[in-house]
């Protein structure tokens, strides 16, 4: 019988659809044009979530490089391959919105988990 932990299981939600939502939003807002602000803005409070509960004290230092890197790979990504065309497609412009919506979620929590992990280093 497998026991399985609830202790992060509304974070790793929030995080999951954070990431399915950004997926999404990227992938409409390359054809569409614009992005929505309050997709957006959705997308920011599940990042906070994702800062504030998924995370534990022991994960900190994994969460931060893996986030970390994904946000500058998703910043020079959306920044170099914008022009980007195959078979009339804008595979650039989706590539590029896409990573731009994954930022927008990220970005909030990796600012959350790195300054509870100052603060906790504070406290020593």
């Amino acid at each position: 019988m497998v026991i399985r932990a609830r202790e992060n299981l509304f974070g790793a939600w929030a995080f999951l659809i954070g990431v399915v939502l950004a997926l999404a939003v990227g992938i409409l807002s390359a054809s569409l044009g614009q992005l929505n602000p309050l997709i957006l803005a959705v997308l920011v409070i599940l990042g906070l979530v994702v800062g504030f509960v998924n995370v534990s004290a022991k994960d900190v230092n994994t969460f931060l490089m893996a986030a970390v890197s994904l946000v500058i790979v998703s910043f020079m990504g959306a920044e170099g391959i914008a022009g980007i065309e195959f078979l009339k497609i804008g595979i650039g412009n989706i590539v590029s919105s896409t990573l731009g919506a994954l930022l927008v979620m990220l970005v909030p929590a990796t600012i959350v988990v790195a300054i509870k992990s100052l603060f906790s280093i504070a406290q020593k």
